[in-house]
């Protein structure tokens, strides 16, 4: 047996599983958005109209302007707070792996645990920390019911989720920092800020821009918080295009208006996909 031959048995298995679970639903989903199709009887050739549909309903402009916000919040806070946990862990290495096991505690909890523990233990007007604000202390509204607050309310409690991940993996990145580097800063008598600056930023840059696009695609194709906590409600305060999706696909039966938001979202995930890599390119050729 060749050495070609060899490697192809290795490759093929996955090549066949990569195909079967997602070249094949893709392209699926591409000639279903141009169908009208109900999921049971035979699909009709649609053309273009279920884009124009979708383009002419003003849900469709509300999931998009919040999915953008929650991008701009993911893109930020997170980032932000993920950054400065883990400059704080370069300085206290002896104990990053107990504060690295706290910080993914939420990450590693399902989601559906991560919601019920913040819609019925905190957020709950009733029954959580929330309502026994109201009562004895101050009297609140929970931001979940509150069309101008519950958005943030629902970032919040992913961004818990969330942010310890962050932390691991730029942590993990500062770390490859070279040590040499560091030691010149320190001598110079650079600040904490001027040595994140000027030394560890640039080393961690394309980790820095790799999680940038993948909290951009993550963020367009949020789903599960929003799903368990509010639906998309209220008052389509929440509405992402993939809960609009769901609801044209599993509530409505309209499986070519479905896959017509599907294809929008992987639109915005390429754009991602395709800054990235210019960017690094960019940054290579430099």
């Amino acid at each position: 047996m060749s050495v070609r031959t060899y490697h192809a048995l290795f490759v093929t298995p996955a090549l066949v599983l990569s195909i079967a679970i997602v070249l094949l639903p893709a392209l699926l989903t591409f000639g279903a958005a141009f169908s009208n199709w109900d999921g049971v009887s035979a699909p009709s050739f649609a053309g273009l109209n279920n884009f124009s549909s979708l383009f002419a309903d003003p849900v469709f402009w509300t999931a998009i302007a919040n999915n953008s916000l929650w991008t701009v919040i993911f893109l930020t806070i997170p980032m932000g707070i993920a950054l400065l946990a883990a400059s704080l862990l370069m300085r206290r290495q002896r104990a990053s792996a107990a504060f690295q096991a706290i910080f993914l505690l939420p990450y590693v909890l399902s989601p559906v645990a991560n919601a019920m523990i913040w819609q019925n233990i905190i957020l709950s007007p009733v029954s959580g920390l929330l309502g026994f604000v109201s009562k004895n202390v101050l009297p609140l509204q929970s931001p979940l019911t509150q069309p101008e607050t519950a958005l943030y309310a629902v970032a919040a409690v992913d961004i818990w989720h969330f942010w310890g991940y962050l932390t691991v993996v730029f942590f993990a990145a500062m770390r490859q920092t070279p040590e040499e580097q560091l030691e010149a800063a320190l001598l110079e008598n650079a600040s904490g800020w001027q040595v994140f600056r000027f030394v560890t930023l640039p080393n961690i840059l394309p980790t820095l821009g790799l999680m940038l696009v993948l909290v951009t695609i993550f963020s367009f194709l949020t789903f599960d918080y929003i799903y368990l906590i509010t639906q998309g409600g209220p008052a389509r305060a929440t509405e992402m295009l993939s809960t609009y999706a769901y609801k044209f696909a599993f509530t409505s039966f309209q499986v070519g208006k479905a896959a017509a938001v599907a294809l929008v979202m992987c639109f915005f995930g390429l754009i991602a996909s395709v800054v990235y890599v210019r960017i690094s390119r960019a940054s290579l050729e430099l």
